[in-house]
């Protein structure tokens, strides 16, 4: 297996990474293409464009990364070790999680306004 197979599946992998709504500034695919772009393009980081030398790179371990990654992406962990309904709904909030996805769909569309309402109402809490 080359380099070049193993940045494919880097670059394949990245892509199919989900996108965060939520901070979209700070994105897993950014520093994780800063990370194969240093370690298999090194001579792009060397101020004077010479190689800086050959770097050995353990495949193995690489394409162990980008299964890692795919795992994650095809949320082989849930479906291996699935978490039973009541697990989701603890007996003290039963809707918590719901809320909490709800929650954080919500969290990027909302107006400077929205979010001030909602942490004033977090903060004054009357029972």
């Amino acid at each position: 297996m080359s380099q070049s197979v193993v940045y494919k599946h880097y670059l394949r992998a990245l892509s199919k990474w989900p996108k965060d709504a939520l901070r979209p500034e700070c994105r897993f695919e950014d520093v994780m293409q800063k990370r194969i772009e240093r370690k298999f393009n090194p001579s792009k980081n060397v101020p004077d464009g010479k190689p800086a030398g050959a770097v050995t790179i353990n495949e193995k371990a690489e394409m162990d990364q980008v299964n890692a990654i795919y795992s994650l992406i095809n949320n082989r962990y849930t479906k291996q070790y699935p978490l039973g309904s009541s697990f989701m709904k603890p007996t003290s909030n039963p809707t918590h999680y719901k809320d909490l996805v709800r929650e954080l769909e919500e969290a990027p569309n909302r107006s400077w306004f929205s979010s001030m309402l909602n942490k004033w109402k977090g903060s004054l809490r009357l029972s």
